[in-house]
């Protein structure tokens, strides 16, 4: 929803019920992840996309025709077959899609969900896509409160309300979004009825450190990816929103001390590249960035720099296991020259440690191509 969120907002705002379609559920190679959104206007204008063009046609139907009955569905979409007209996905995945009327009457909490996106506070939105009750049932979750039911009037509705609760809260902080089975009063044991948790978590923070014009390539692309981004050097001379425009914050502070200041919000889905390859900064701040909940650190430099770098280290007091952590000379290995080649280079990194790749050319693997999320 977060791709779709300005459209939807505006025909909610004009009072205006809409057909939004979320991916709950993937198997195989599916085109497009969990949460993944399309939405259709009364006027039949669309926004997102579930598939990536596969079934979008498909959907806009069932979209339509769910804006006139008021009733949720849950379609489940599969492969194609040999005929080029028909509906499915050529990749061979299977997706199963929620298509639910939003509007003032069915969804009173958008407004505050949307608004809490927008300010990268964490919601989550918990629905019925299974089970007994109503499918479409919906309850939305924040850090300290909750609303709705997802089994309303039901005399067990408290419990499965609590259970839910608890399990999105826990995927909110780690940034997940998918289904979890439950029993009639919240049995996590059970599977009668199945909940989608959607979960919309701050976005993961990519800290860059070094104002030079590897780190404004690095910058574009770690926003480009979803990252909120942070440069940060010492001299403010080099360390300027002019010079970093697609940055999120720009700081003028040394390194570690920054780093150290805010260790609080590190967490494991943050990545630090530290680019400044000159020792008076790169060392005091990865004995800070080693020891942080990071789930990414990498450094810039050559061979004979990273060697240096792990000896200046060890002397610090790091320990083998720290090190060990330590993704450096940082990247894949593309041949990257430009600035803009190792950006590349790096959020390939990125992207291969998030979803578990190999790092290898797809002609030269086999088996599916997207695996499970690790």
């Amino acid at each position: 929803m977060r791709d779709v969120l300005e459209d939807i907002a505006g025909w909610y705002a004009s009072g205006q019920t809409f057909g939004l379609a979320t991916v709950v559920h993937t198997f195989r190679s599916a085109p497009r992840p969990p949460g993944a959104a399309m939405a259709v206007s009364p006027g039949g204008e669309v926004a997102g996309s579930v598939s990536g063009g596969c079934v979008e046609g498909a959907v806009y139907e069932l979209a339509q025709s769910v804006l006139e009955t008021g009733e949720p569905v849950v379609q489940r979409y599969g492969v194609s077959d040999d005929d080029a007209f028909s509906v499915g996905l050529t990749c061979g995945g299977i997706l199963d899609v929620l298509v639910e009327p939003v509007g003032p009457d069915t969804f009173p909490e958008f407004t505050e969900v949307a608004e809490a996106i927008r300010r990268h506070e964490p919601v989550a939105v918990a629905t019925v896509v299974a089970g007994p009750g109503r499918i479409g049932a919906r309850r939305v979750v924040w850090t300290g409160r909750a609303s709705g039911s997802l089994a309303p009037g039901a005399p067990h509705a408290a419990r499965l309300d609590a259970a839910v609760d608890d399990d999105a809260r826990g995927m909110l902080a780690q940034g997940l979004t998918g289904q979890r089975h439950y029993g009639p009063e919240g049995e996590r044991r059970l599977d009668d009825l199945t909940v989608f948790v959607h979960s919309f978590a701050p976005p993961p923070r990519l800290l860059v450190f070094g104002a030079i014009d590897f780190a404004a390539a690095v910058a574009r692309i770690g926003k480009f990816l979803g990252y909120h981004v942070t440069v940060c050097d010492a001299r403010p001379v080099f360390a300027t929103p002019k010079r970093f425009p697609e940055a999120d914050q720009v700081v003028v502070k040394w390194p570690h001390k920054f780093l150290d200041e805010t260790r609080a919000d590190v967490d494991a889905r943050t990545a630090i590249c530290v680019l400044t390859h000159d020792p008076k900064f790169d060392v005091p701040l990865l004995e800070v960035a080693l020891r942080t909940g990071a789930g990414y650190v990498g450094a810039m430099g050559s061979r004979r720099t990273h060697d240096d770098r792990l000896a200046r280290l060890r002397e610090a007091g790091l320990s083998d296991e720290e090190l060990r952590r330590l993704r450096s000379p940082i990247g894949l290995d593309l041949g990257a020259r430009t600035p803009e080649e190792t950006a590349v280079s790096i959020a390939a990194e990125l992207v291969q440690l998030r979803w578990g790749g190999s790092g290898r050319p797809l002609t030269d693997t086999s088996g599916r191509i997207h695996a499970d999320t690790p």
